[in-house]
């Protein structure tokens, strides 16, 4: 049996809704092009997603003297998709159309990390955001979280909220009505960039994260690198200063203890005698602070360090920055160049950067995205979308 005959999207039918997804409304003949496909073979994958509404003809463009061909596009508004982001003290939402474009968002506050307390405030989350906006029926819920996630939403390991083996995405499910899946939030934010962000043409390109913590994701051919580490955290862990201070592994100089908005905040605090918060130092680094400064500095050049790691090694020469921390590249930036720079062959290509700066919302979109592409892969909507299950019946 071919892939495409498999249940669900097979490899080509994936492709086949991500670009029109990226690039609609598109051509068939482009499409065919693309994807190196005959016509008659663009209309059989292309059926169903038409039969579900997934996909619209646009209005007929004449060629010359041949007949009006009808761009394929998608029905952006056939349905709605829930994304949440899980923090150790915050549940970031958004709600999404089909393009993961967000539509609406809101946050609450988490006072407890027990399962069963998380799993109620993500689920009266996500009942909110539904009837925060007007449409489509939400067809699926996306959740993400720091740490290692298995492909049927189990999260084996979240130690900022000390959890182990807790079936997140199965507790949600029930709790909310809603198809639901999980994934590692790193993980979650390269898929959302690989399909709906600047670099979705670029085939490769790398994600890093700053914030409470330091991650890496990776895409090579089109392909979302994931492994059975991917969660661990180890991208947080890669020695880039040798006299650096420790990270709460006791590594020294490492991209945690170097990048992390915690690691940052502490070592301004010990550095200035008093305690500040992130956002104070990035304040005072911005306004001319000596000590501040020094330490954006020293953070510029570690994360210029580690640029020219991942792109090295990757052999990648474009890269997305992203993250709650992300507001220290402001400041860090000529540093991490001039770094990136010295650590670069003088012929290898320039990199290219692009920064995210959405904060949570780039997190909390890309849950969305892991449930925009799971619906897809199992081809879960239906036309017309009255006829999709309400989860909350509101």
């Amino acid at each position: 049996m071919s892939d495409d005959q498999t249940p669900g999207l097979g490899k080509t039918s994936r492709e086949l809704a991500r670009q029109v997804l990226v690039h609609g409304p598109i051509s068939r003949a482009d499409l065919g092009n693309r994807l190196d496909l005959s016509p008659a073979s663009l209309t059989r994958l292309s059926r169903p997603f038409l039969d579900r509404g997934i996909f619209v003809e646009a209005p007929a463009t004449a060629h010359g003297a041949h007949r009006p061909a009808k761009p394929l596009d998608v029905h952006v508004d056939a349905a709605r998709f829930i994304g949440v982001k899980i923090t150790g003290d915050t549940a970031y939402g958004v709600i999404t159309n089909l393009r993961a474009t967000p539509l609406a968002d809101a946050s609450r506050a988490l006072t407890s990390a027990a399962f069963d307390d998380i799993v109620a405030v993500v689920a009266s989350l996500a009942d909110e955001l539904d009837r925060a906006t007007a449409g489509a029926p939400v067809a699926g819920l996306g959740v993400t979280i720091g740490g290692h996630v298995t492909d049927d939403g189990v999260v084996t390991r979240a130690t900022f909220l000390g959890w182990h083996d807790v079936p997140l995405a199965a507790a949600l499910e029930a709790a909310t009505g809603l198809p639901t899946c999980a994934e590692n939030d790193v993980t979650a934010l390269t898929i959302a960039q690989q399909w709906f962000g600047e670099l979705r043409d670029a085939g490769s390109f790398a994600v890093v994260t700053v914030g409470a913590g330091v991650g890496y994701g990776l895409v090579i051919h089109d392909r979302v690198i994931k492994t059975p580490n991917t969660g661990l955290g180890l991208g947080g862990h890669i020695p880039l200063v040798d006299d650096g201070p420790p990270c709460f592994l006791g590594h020294p100089g490492c991209s945690t203890a170097m990048l992390a908005s915690p690691s940052i905040a502490a070592h301004a605090s010990q550095q200035l005698g008093r305690t500040v918060g992130y956002g104070e130092v990035l304040d005072l680094a911005g306004a001319g602070d000596p000590t501040a400064r020094s330490i954006t500095d020293t953070a510029g050049r570690a994360l210029g360090r580690l640029l020219s790691c991942i792109t090295n090694l990757a052999m990648v020469d474009s890269i997305v920055l992203a993250g709650d921390g992300i507001a220290l590249w402001d400041l860090a930036a000529p540093s991490a160049l001039a770094q990136l720079t010295a650590d670069r062959d003088p012929q290898a290509t320039p990199v290219h950067i692009v920064i995210d700066p959405s904060g949570f919302t780039a997190w909390a979109r890309g849950a969305a995205a892991v449930a925009i592409t799971r619906a897809l892969d199992s081809l879960r909507l239906t036309t017309p979308a009255a006829t999709l299950p309400h989860a909350f019946g509101g």
